[in-house]
């Protein structure tokens, strides 16, 4: 739709149709039941547009010009609505990994020129949002068996809504096992990196690939890198990773990302706390 109808008419239209919702439901339903109504149809449309900003407008129309309107007229605690809504597709749990920045169509493509996969590869997209980063792995493998993990549940039944090729779970990233895995995509957060590098030590079979969009991991050198049109750039890493930083893993560690240890981080039984090595590096003394 987004792409036949120039821009912002996809907006104009969506917007006024969940008004005409909102107003039609509000006779048979009470306030908040037509709020969600309306707010469910500008959510199914973002789906259509054409970039992450034109998905979040679409999106937000109708809730930010109700709540204006209609500041005034509802109760106290009907501004929790919103704040339900956020909870419900970013759980508190999510909080610590990347928002929703969806995979470009074709972001792997050059990839793909350089990593050969058999045909029955297993290819796993970590915290896989609303499906893009699947459809991105599908269409530079086609013939591999692409899998998501998503923690919300909203995002993980849009994404496998999206991608019925793929077998999409609700789970958390960081809890599923990488070994199972010929590839495992990321599209996260600089903070991140760090530990999806400690977790590739300990779980990733030799051979097997790591590939991160925009976001290198610290202080290793990839394999591979691919210029995309826009200037972002994928990294790909095969498996074992050469070195890791040990002072990013630590800098995690402060965050909140890991949970602190004087022994160091242990994966599947490994000791992981590397000075710029492998696993069984000697730990910082605290």
């Amino acid at each position: 739709m987004t792409r036949l109808l120039p821009w912002p008419l996809p907006a104009l239209l969506t917007w006024a149709a969940a008004w005409a919702v909102f107003w039609g439901a509000s006779h048979a339903l009470p306030w908040w039941g037509a709020v969600l109504l309306a707010c469910a149809l500008g959510s199914a449309a973002s789906l259509l547009g054409h970039g992450w900003w034109r998905r979040c407008m679409i999106a937000a129309g109708f809730p930010l010009s109700w709540l204006v309107l209609a500041a005034g007229q509802i109760p106290a605690w009907g501004w929790l609505i919103p704040l339900a809504l956020l909870l419900l597709v970013y759980p508190l749990n999510a909080w610590r990994d990347a928002p929703v920045f969806p995979t470009p169509a074709g972001a792997l493509d050059g990839l793909a020129q350089h990593i050969a996969l058999p045909a029955d590869a297993k290819l796993l997209d970590a915290g896989c949002g609303m499906g893009d980063g699947l459809q991105a792995l599908h269409r530079a493998w086609p013939q591999a068996r692409v899998y998501g993990v998503e923690w919300s549940w909203p995002l993980r039944w849009v994404s496998q809504l999206r991608c019925p090729w793929a077998r999409v779970r609700r789970g958390d990233m960081w809890g599923v096992d990488w070994s199972a895995y010929d590839m495992v995509y990321l599209f996260q957060r600089p903070e991140t990196m760090s530990r999806a590098a400690v977790k590739s030590l300990g779980e990733m079979r030799e051979g097997t690939w790591l590939v991160s969009l925009n976001f290198p991991i610290p202080d290793v050198t990839p394999t591979y890198i691919d210029q995309l049109d826009d200037g972002r750039e994928v990294y790909a890493y095969r498996a074992p990773l050469a070195e890791v930083d040990r002072e990013s893993v630590e800098a995690d560690e402060v965050a909140g990302m890991l949970a602190p240890s004087p022994q160091g981080i242990v994966v599947n039984g490994q000791r992981l706390y590397p000075g710029r090595g492998r696993p069984g590096g000697t730990p910082k003394r605290r």
